[in-house]
């Protein structure tokens, strides 16, 4: 299974429900990684979606812990058991966790591919991603040029799990 996220320097990923920095090209890796494959979320971070609906073109897995919880053109799992179960149906090279913290943290353990946009900059955070540049089990395997958004570097880095 793959992760995909953009971090800052301190691996931070959102604050007051919301994403740090919107960068469009940012935005379109995460399309083209995703459209076609299966996306699997938490209700919090659905809730920051436009009009809180699931992503088109995509197979949409929310994880909540309220059993009365459902979501229109989403399917809806209530433990990590359920959705590992749920997920046999798919190749988990298609499969992308897209977060939040909590989703991330839960389900690290069960990936072996990261897709993470490191941002060159420190923002004022409440969500982290877990730090894989200080977790021995994780290399990174790609890093691309880096970019800029106005005046905010970034780059595009891949981790893999080492075997």
């Amino acid at each position: 299974m793959n992760l995909i996220a953009a971090v800052d320097e301190n691996w931070a990923i959102g604050n007051q429900g919301k994403l740090l920095v919107s960068i469009p090209n940012d935005m379109k890796h995460f399309r083209e990684e995703t459209t076609g494959k299966v996306v699997v979320l938490g209700r919090k971070t659905l809730q920051t979606f436009p009009q809180g609906m699931p992503l088109k073109n995509r197979t949409n897995i929310i994880l909540s812990r309220d059993e009365g919880y459902a979501v229109k053109d989403a399917v809806v799992v209530h433990s990590v058991e359920e959705l590992l179960e749920e997920l046999k149906q798919y190749d988990s090279g298609d499969v992308y966790i897209i977060g939040g913290e909590s989703v991330y943290r839960q389900l690290l353990p069960y990936c072996d591919t990261a897709h993470v946009t490191k941002i060159d900059h420190a923002y004022q955070a409440d969500a982290y991603f877990p730090n894989l540049d200080r977790d021995p089990d994780w290399e990174v395997t790609a890093d691309s040029e880096e970019q800029t958004y106005f005046d905010i570097p970034y780059r595009f880095l891949q981790y893999q799990r080492k075997r």
